[in-house]
């Protein structure tokens, strides 16, 4: 066809009509795929066939190294990176993490769907993802979403917002309001012990006081009452105070004429 010329109507019309091995969009046939995969010598085996290395993998899916799966068209590519699986499809936000034991569950639920799967055999090329993974495992707490479903809901509700950056303002300043009010009552609470703390010294303080001067007085007391009695046993007690202090001041001034 091309001996004609590349610029021959018959040519150029040649290239006009529809491929059965690639489109517009962008999708390949297996065809197309089996042959690019063996410039790394890489093959391709039906995953559902009766070839001893498929039934291998179909009883041992975590030994193998990739999966390629088709469904109308659409491919998706199922890979182990360091030493775990991921679903690599651009379908999804991100690549998601598959586990040893739910891998063979995930490759029926793919058939089960109407994927066509084909396991890759050979050693595939050497890449940072998996160089790096196999040092550190990675872990995902949140699953990828499908990009069409995070579209949707950030367009019924939230027209002109990023999804992701998307918050509830309500729910945050009920969180401020909460926060603030937590902190006040522990203000509150840590005011109060202080008080308490500052009234119970204060307390102690005075307690101690009263306990010493009420010592000293009762001393006074016995020292007084025994005076009185010692000078003077017929006085009656609502004098004894006056009396024994008028008998001490008259004893103290005959003691210091005696001195002189």
């Amino acid at each position: 066809m091309a001996e004609a010329g590349v610029q021959s109507e018959d040519y150029m019309a040649f290239l006009r009509q529809p491929s059965s091995n690639m489109d517009d969009s962008g999708f390949f046939s297996i065809q197309v795929i089996s042959e690019a995969l063996k410039v790394w010598n890489l093959d391709l085996i039906p995953y559902s066939s009766q070839d001893p290395v498929a039934m291998t993998a179909r009883e041992n899916p975590v030994e193998q190294c990739a999966f390629i799966c088709n469904f109308k068209e659409h491919w998706l590519t199922i890979r182990k990176l360091g030493h775990q699986w991921f679903n690599l499809n651009s379908l999804l936000t991100g690549p998601e993490l598959i586990s040893d034991t739910f891998l063979a569950m995930f490759l029926a639920q793919l058939q089960q769907e109407g994927y066509s799967i084909f396991l890759i055999t050979g050693e595939l090329p050497n890449c940072e993802a998996d160089q790096l993974l196999k040092i550190t495992r990675a872990f995902q707490p949140i699953k990828p979403q499908l990009i069409s479903d995070t579209d949707n809901a950030g367009s019924s509700d939230n027209s002109g917002k990023n999804p992701t950056q998307f918050i509830d303002e309500d729910a945050l300043q009920r969180a401020l309001a909460e926060s603030r009010e937590m902190l006040e009552a522990e203000d509150a609470e840590l005011q109060r012990a202080m008080r308490l703390s500052m009234e119970g010294i204060t307390g102690d303080s005075e307690e101690q006081t009263s306990d010493r001067v009420e010592t000293a007085e009762e001393i006074r007391q016995r020292r007084l009452a025994y005076l009185a009695s010692t000078d003077n046993p017929q006085a009656e007690d609502t004098g004894t105070q006056d009396m024994t202090d008028d008998a001490m001041l008259q004893e103290a001034l005959k003691m210091s004429m005696e001195s002189a």
